[in-house]
């Protein structure tokens, strides 16, 4: 019944309007994205992230010892990720707490992640990658991988490359980059992206959902869409990286 009552409102809400998107964007283009890095004293790493009407902080902690002791693996470090909701960061109050969708991204991110951190490097040891969503608008596990890319290298810890990650979604039979909150809840499809970037290059796919269906040459079409918004994200988060240590470099010259 629940997925009928979505179907019929999906279909009396057009979300394409004479060849453009809701909020103007062509079917291509990014939302607006803000990086800032070393937000947080207390991290080793830490990145605050807008992506639209996204607002998400992560914060990164080791590499450090493992607690409890057992978990801890005798030749390469465990990653711990947490991806978590702040109760005030939707419309309708969210309970606090882990529940199956956060417990969900948590691991699928985790797994992206782990694809760039060089972990043999530090055995018996623990990185913990802690991302907080203060306000949801469609994409927030997406958003939170690019911070979260960001906070480990602010944190020092070596890794292979960057995660870029960005989404696709079918609105009204047409593919869009980068789906705000209406295009996410009504559209049709929706594949959120990760992809591992090495030297301005795509290694490979570090994450790949879908919900909903799509053709096989929409698939394709969605594929090099995310790979075009990925890059673009790629860059700014490499822009926000390279000016937080310009601006350390400065401090340091100056009071030489």
């Amino acid at each position: 019944m629940v997925s009928e009552d979505l179907n019929r409102l999906s279909g009396d809400i057009q979300l394409i309007v004479d060849g453009k998107r809701l909020d103007g964007r062509g079917f291509d283009e990014l939302r607006p994205i803000n990086i800032k890095v070393g937000v947080l004293k207390r991290a080793d790493g830490s990145c605050y992230l807008e992506m639209g009407k996204n607002k998400v902080v992560a914060a990164v902690y080791g590499p450090r010892e493992v607690h409890p002791r057992h978990l801890a693996d005798p030749v390469k470090a465990v990653v711990r990720y947490r991806y978590s909701m702040a109760p005030f960061s939707v419309e309708e109050r969210k309970r606090p707490g882990p529940d199956r969708r956060s417990i969900e991204i948590s691991k699928v991110s985790r797994e992206a992640i782990e694809a760039v951190v060089m972990k043999e490097l530090f055995p018996r040891s623990g990185i913990d990658v802690f991302v907080e969503v203060l306000q949801a608008d469609a994409g927030t596990r997406t958003a939170c991988l690019n911070a979260a890319s960001v906070a480990l290298v602010d944190a020092g810890v070596p890794m292979r490359g960057l995660i870029s990650s960005v989404a696709v979604a079918k609105v009204d039979d047409i593919l869009v980059l980068d789906p705000m909150k209406e295009e996410d809840n009504y559209g049709q499809a929706d594949i959120p992206f990760a992809f591992f970037i090495r030297n301005d290059k795509i290694e490979s796919i570090a994450l790949l959902q879908m919900d909903g269906r799509v053709s096989r040459d929409e698939f394709k079409q969605a594929l090099e869409m995310a790979k075009k918004g990925a890059m673009e994200i790629y860059q700014m988060q490499k822009e926000a990286i390279k000016a937080k240590y310009m601006i350390e470099s400065e401090e340091v010259n100056s009071d030489e």
